[in-house]
C-alpha cells in the first residue's frame, strides 16, 4: 500500500516537472521549480526503491537460499606456514648467540 502511494507521488512529480519543463525555457520561475521538483522527484525515487526491495525481500530470501542448497561447497584453501620476517630475525640472533 505504501508502494502504490509513493508511485502516485512519482506520477505527479513527473507531470509537474514536465508541464514547468515546457515553460522553463521563457520563465525564470518554472525554471526554478524544475529543479526544485527534480530534488523531490530524487527522493521520493529513493524511497520508492527501499520500499520495493522490501516488497520483494521474501521472495529473495527464499531463491538465495535454494541457490546455495543446491551449489557445491568449496573445500578451504589449505595456508603455507611461512614464518614472518621479525620471527627470521630472532631466529638469526639465535644461531649467532650459539656460535
Amino acid at each position: 500500500m505504501v508502494l502504490k502511494t509513493t508511485t502516485k507521488n512519482m506520477e505527479k512529480l513527473l507531470q509537474v516537472i514536465m508541464v514547468d519543463l515546457a515553460k522553463s525555457d521563457r520563465n525564470k520561475a518554472a525554471a526554478q521549480r524544475v529543479r526544485t521538483n527534480t530534488v523531490k522527484l530524487q527522493k521520493t525515487a529513493k524511497t520508492y526503491r527501499k520500499e520495493s526491495m522490501d516488497a520483494i525481500k521474501p521472495s529473495v530470501k527464499k531463491s538465495k537460499a535454494a541457490k546455495k542448497s543446491k551449489s557445491a561447497k568449496k573445500r578451504p584453501v589449505a595456508r603455507k606456514n611461512v614464518a614472518s620476517s621479525s620471527s627470521k630475525r630472532a631466529v638469526s640472533k639465535k644461531k649467532r648467540a650459539r656460535a
